[in-house]
């Protein structure tokens, strides 16, 4: 028997562990898991007034800062009876865009697309694709730039507040993002294009792919559907159960007592065929057909996102005319408010009980407490296929795998964790 352990492997966000045990070539034990310290945000909310909340649960994550913003508040709103108005929603529609286009270029370009094109990060990928490593920094500029003018800064936005905006954007500063918007379409389109030509691995996993619907693809409202479902948001405890596994410090999730995938493939399994045409057209070009059971195809999924979020980013500013409005005035009540998103990586739920204008009970599931368990469900079926490899290959396709599904464990130190016993 023979044990090998694996630190600092870079690519994923924050920490993670894989323990394989193999005897006779065949997978005795195989467990992923989470090793974070407890972040306790929940409990920290606990107590805390409406327009403290959305300011606390930001941090939950650097990358998806504006979500979890977005999701924070609307959670507040449906507590409180607040709605909001039209011209709020699309401006948090475009914040959230603008937070997707910098994750996935992030994602595409200096995580997953070194795995593919044979560098062991994008910074040796640097000198021979200076152009894929630029076209990367262009977007997830841009990206910013969106998020910076609709929230106020570029991470944890402070412009959104429950009942609206604290301070709106000026119609020069829109029509600046609407011009580069139709400026860098085509880097969209490119990064398409590129992650079509690559060679993903040959692997399927049937699941079920879970996502939120608002009478097609939805950023943030609508209920949520798989293919054979459609679920109340504000039921989603009675269908998703998280459990506490003693090898994680995340928990793992089960739909209706399965596995279940949330992020890009999901999302495009389910609404396919009510994203832009554009996007659309893509698809034909490259001949895919839905649903795709093949994990690896999370990354494709993702950069026909992106073409997607430009056209919708494009369609909301050409008709977007900022009106002068305050924040709708919130007075302390009592009552549960659910809100159901889509982060970049996938489903994100915040489920807030108040009492007399302060939260009683708090809880938020994350997309990766949402993958973790599917992950591994896929691990257990990929890699027999893989133990004929050395053990420097078996760790690079099984860290393929990982990333695809662009998991985000934290937002801090970046490595996965390997314990193999032959």
């Amino acid at each position: 028997m023979k044990t090998v352990k694996l630190d600092h492997i870079t690519k994923i966000e924050g920490h993670a562990k894989l323990h394989l045990v193999i005897d006779n070539n065949k997978i005795k034990k195989l467990k992923l898991g989470a090793f974070e310290g407890a972040r306790y945000f929940e409990g920290l909310i606990v107590g805390r007034k409406q327009h403290d909340v959305p300011i606390i649960t930001s941090r939950i994550c650097g990358i998806c800062s504006c979500i979890h913003v977005t999701a924070s508040v609307q959670a507040v709103e449906a507590a409180f009876g607040i709605k909001a108005s039209q011209q709020t929603k699309k401006l948090r529609e475009l914040m959230v865009i603008g937070e997707r286009i910098r994750s996935h270029a992030s994602h595409l370009y200096l995580f997953a697309l070194p795995d593919y094109l044979g560098f062991e990060s994008s910074i040796a990928m640097a000198p021979k694709h200076k152009k894929e490593v630029n076209q990367a920094l262009e977007l997830i500029k841009l990206g910013n730039n969106i998020v910076t003018t609709i929230g106020a800064r570029e991470m944890h936005p402070v412009a959104t507040v429950p009942g609206g905006f604290t301070a709106l954007p000026k119609q020069e500063e829109l029509s600046n993002l609407l011009k580069r918007l139709k400026q860098q379409r085509k880097q969209a389109i490119s990064t398409a294009k590129l992650f079509a030509s690559l060679d993903y691995p040959e692997f399927e996993n049937k699941t079920q792919y879970l996502a939120l619907d608002d009478n097609g693809y939805s950023n943030i409202s609508g209920n949520i559907v798989s293919q054979d479902q459609k679920i109340n948001s504000d039921d989603y405890l009675k269908h998703i159960t998280e459990k506490i596994i003693e090898y994680s410090t995340a928990k793992f999730s089960t739909l209706n007592k399965k596995p279940f995938m949330v992020g890009s493939l999901a999302r495009l399994n389910n609404h396919f065929n009510t994203v832009s045409k554009d996007t659309q057209k893509l698809i034909e070009k490259f001949d895919l057909q839905f649903p795709i059971h093949n994990p690896f195809y999370n990354n494709l999924c993702q950069a026909l996102e992106m073409v997607h979020h430009f056209d919708e980013a494009t369609e909301i500013l050409e008709n977007l005319k900022i009106k002068p409005e305050q924040p709708a005035e919130l007075k302390n009540k009592s009552g549960r408010g659910v809100s159901a998103v889509e982060a970049p990586r996938g489903l994100l739920f915040h489920d807030y009980t108040f009492e007399n204008g302060k939260i009683k009970h708090a809880n938020i599931i994350t997309p990766t407490a949402q993958n973790l368990n599917n992950l591994e469900f896929d691990l257990w079926k990929y890699v027999p296929a893989l133990l004929k490899l050395s053990e420097p290959e078996l760790k690079f396709e099984i860290e393929k795998l990982i990333r695809a599904y662009d998991p985000c464990f934290s937002c801090s130190a970046h490595f996965l964790q390997l314990k193999l016993e032959r």
